[in-house]
């Protein structure tokens, strides 16, 4: 058979017809046939060209959106995605010294305390600020209708599993993520944080050991320094997540009691996993029996017009428990949460009572009511819009000012970008020295149980671009070469 062409037809029987198509269009834009900028063939000339539906024609725009190829502009179409100049990071984990939870949480304690402090320059943080990011007035005027027509709702608890019409909006919109749940699946919680910590609590008993991806959300290691957990660090790539290969070896020699991961939009790596990595792991952690608490604060700001399938969405078992949180879209302050525990409803709903009760009833009416207005998604699309745009600005700036060598993610949705020093570059030292002139910027050995990705930063731009904002980046990009040898 050797030097024989396989028959088209046969090909065609191997793969999809938009995994084909897929295919094709990746490696044209690869060979740089069809450049960033560059229209992509609207839907029904690609039908016509092809002899295919729109829904074939769709699905490969979709899964190609996913993996960060091109970029849906409304009214428009599809365009190739304009690509950072930067290659994307080595994800070496040097050896460091264990850091503890505690030494995490100083280091923390220190950026939040600066945080509250006037004349700071916020680099690194995922908190969004300014009336850019938020449906304030909006929010406002309801909160205060229902307070003068429903005043008892401010006094009125809402016990687990919390608002009835909150949960009706979340169990709504899951269904853009691939996942049909009833508000009966689904309980609220004091933002995503504690749905994390009961999720833990209930899956998981002390001495217990928990699969991370590495780098992970810095939170999560004094959360399980606190719950008495082990960790074990499994390498995450840039662009696809977690490795499922490694996963599954774990899975195999039975290490794992839980798995923590965030499969879409990546914190800090802003990555999202292809949909057959995540119907792999959908499958892996329903073979074994080990739940999976997936973690998607994130994933509304996945840059695409449509939000990409859950892993929850091939969950056959119960066994992924998906969080989420309206903390980073519409109202940090308000701090309301969900999640859908699945197979673990019922031990959850207990813990969330025994641990704090009840959730602020009109809070939670507010944003029920928002959500029914239909206004969330005019506002995810603003909001995607405008962090795609932020972003590109963000990597033209570190690929034009920072050392020779220096290498970045590229991001998939959100405001969060991972850039890798060049060389033996200590990441910690410059946090130092940025503090030292009021700028605040997060070292990637934060992001590390064992302090690994000692030269690595986490950038962010949810903030409003400003000449200040841009001085500072400029500024960092020199003390990052004061570091050099």
């Amino acid at each position: 058979m050797s030097g024989q062409t396989v028959p088209v037809e046969l090909a065609m029987a191997q793969e999809t017809l938009y995994m084909q198509l897929v295919n094709e269009w990746t490696a044209l834009i690869q060979r740089g046939v069809l450049r960033p900028g560059e229209k992509m063939p609207s839907v029904r000339k690609a039908c016509a060209q092809y002899q295919v539906s729109p829904a074939t024609i769709l699905a490969a725009y979709r899964l190609m959106e996913e993996r960060g190829l091109v970029e849906a502009r409304p009214q428009s179409g599809f365009y190739v995605r304009t690509q950072t100049r930067l290659p994307l990071p080595h994800m070496r984990r040097q050896s460091g010294t264990v850091a503890t939870g505690d030494e995490v949480l100083d280091n923390i304690e220190l950026v939040l305390a600066a945080q509250q402090q006037p004349g700071y320059l916020d680099l690194s943080m995922a908190s969004p600020r300014g009336g850019d990011f938020y449906p304030t007035t909006r929010l406002k005027h309801i909160l205060h209708k229902l307070s003068r027509e429903q005043p008892t709702l401010a006094t009125d608890y809402s016990y687990p599993p919390g608002a009835q019409s909150l949960r009706e909006q979340v169990a709504r919109r899951a269904l853009a993520w691939g996942v049909a749940l009833a508000a009966d699946d689904i309980v609220t919680t004091n933002g995503c944080t504690e749905a994390l910590q009961l999720a833990l609590r209930t899956v998981c008993k002390h001495g217990d050991t928990i699969g991370l991806e590495s780098p992970t959300y810095f939170l999560l290691l004094p959360l399980l320094k606190s719950l008495g957990l082990n960790v074990i660090e499994i390498p995450t790539h840039p662009t696809t997540g977690l490795s499922l290969d490694a996963l599954e070896l774990l899975l195999e020699e039975k290490r794992l009691q839980a798995i923590v991961a965030m499969p879409t939009v990546h914190n800090p790596l802003g990555a999202t996993m292809p949909p057959e990595n995540k119907k792999r792991l959908a499958a892996l952690v329903n073979a074994h029996r080990v739940p999976l608490i997936e973690d998607c604060p994130h994933a509304d700001l996945f840059y695409g017009q449509l939000t990409p399938d859950a892993v929850k969405a091939h969950d056959t078992d119960g066994y992924v428990l998906l969080c989420g949180s309206f903390n980073k879209t519409l109202a940090p302050g308000f701090r309301v949460g969900w999640i859908a525990p699945g197979r673990y409803r019922r031990e959850l709903t207990r813990l969330k009572f025994a641990s704090s009760l009840s959730q602020p009833r009109l809070l939670e009416e507010t944003l029920g009511v928002y959500l029914q207005d239909g206004a969330y998604d005019q506002h995810l699309r603003f909001l995607r819009r405008h962090y795609q745009a932020q972003m590109a600005r963000l990597q033209d700036v570190v690929a034009q000012v920072f050392p020779a060598g220096t290498r970045a993610t590229s991001p998939t949705g959100g405001c969060l970008l991972w850039v890798e020093l060049p060389g033996e570059a200590d990441a910690l030292q410059l946090s130092r020295a940025a503090y030292a002139e009021k700028m605040l910027v997060v070292p990637g050995a934060l992001y590390s149980p064992r302090g690994r990705y000692r030269n690595c930063i986490r950038l962010s731009c949810c903030y409003p671009w400003s000449d200040a904002y841009e001085r500072g980046l400029h500024r960092l990009a020199e003390l990052s070469a004061g570091l050099l040898p």
